[in-house]
């Protein structure tokens, strides 16, 4: 029994000797990948931030921009900002601090400073480059069609100024394809919602939004979709409407047949809308005798 439990005694001593060394060999490990981790560049940045070498920092925050390190680059210029006000210095500065919030991906900020630069230095050397880039912050900050579309509008008249004020960029054509994709995705906009209001029964509604989608969109894509779908509206909204108003509703959907018909004479939809214009039409004259 002694030695039973002399033995069992070895084997626990045994266990707690490895356990030991796989906690020291943790503990090493550990402190192997702090130290592969700590970057020996931080105290000699700290120090620089701390400098009152103005230059130094300049230089030093043009050179963490070429290497793609923006975020202490963007320390340095942000004091700098103020430091170098109204020097030779403060055109470029203006512009690293721009680049350096853009591709970060702040581009709000970005653009904010990229229209800061054009204002300040509306003759530098960077003031078409930085007008469109404002531009283009805009553009990349416009969202879905189905959200709101203030940063798509506001890209669109940065742009629009910026053809005006550099027609003879070479960006020019850069700018006219960006313009085509932004006014496309207000375009689905006004166009969806307009759908909307007709899918949803709402034919007065319909009818005001699909009569602004072809005033804001001339050459929309569904045109003649749009036209055939006023004439339907107006026959719906008529239809669920009190007698005084009817004459008056199916009058409507009969002119927007006629105008139809002679936009669209070989229309998909031509028949469709012929036989709309003929219920409308008897409608019309049933409600006329009645007053007459």
């Amino acid at each position: 029994m002694t030695r039973i439990y002399s033995y069992i005694l070895t084997i626990f001593a045994l266990l707690l000797l490895l356990g030991a060394c796989n906690t020291e060999k943790v503990y090493e490990s550990t402190n192997s990948n702090k130290k592969k981790r700590f970057d020996p560049t931080i105290g000699k940045f700290n120090k620089l931030v701390k400098s009152g070498d103005m230059d130094a920092k300049y230089a030093a925050a043009i050179k963490y921009f070429e290497q793609e390190d923006y975020t202490r680059a963007l320390t340095l210029l942000e004091e700098l900002m103020s430091v170098f006000r109204g020097t030779a210095k403060a055109e470029e500065i203006h512009y690293y601090y721009a680049y350096c919030n853009y591709n970060i991906g702040d581009y709000i900020i970005a653009g904010y400073h990229f229209r800061n630069y054009v204002r300040i230095f509306p003759m530098g050397k960077h003031a078409e480059e930085c007008a469109y880039m404002n531009a283009y912050c805009f553009y990349l900050n416009s969202p879905e069609y189905s959200l709101e579309q203030i940063d798509t509008k506001l890209a669109i008249k940065e742009f629009q100024k910026f053809v005006n004020q550099y027609p003879k960029s070479e960006k020019i054509p850069e700018c006219n394809k960006l313009l085509d994709q932004l006014r496309a995705k207000l375009e689905r906009k006004s166009y969806e919602n307009a759908m909307l209001y007709f899918n949803m029964s709402d034919y007065k509604a319909s009818i005001v939004a699909f009569g602004n989608h072809l005033n804001d969109f001339p050459d929309t894509p569904h045109r003649e979709e749009i036209n055939y779908l006023t004439i339907k509206s107006h026959y719906l909204l008529a239809l669920n409407s009190i007698d005084a108003k009817k004459p008056e509703r199916f009058k409507a959907a009969v002119d927007s047949y006629i105008k139809f018909a002679e936009s669209f004479p070989k229309s998909d939809y031509l028949k469709q809308a012929e036989t709309i214009y003929n219920s409308a039409l008897k409608n019309l004259e049933k409600y006329n005798k009645q007053t007459s």
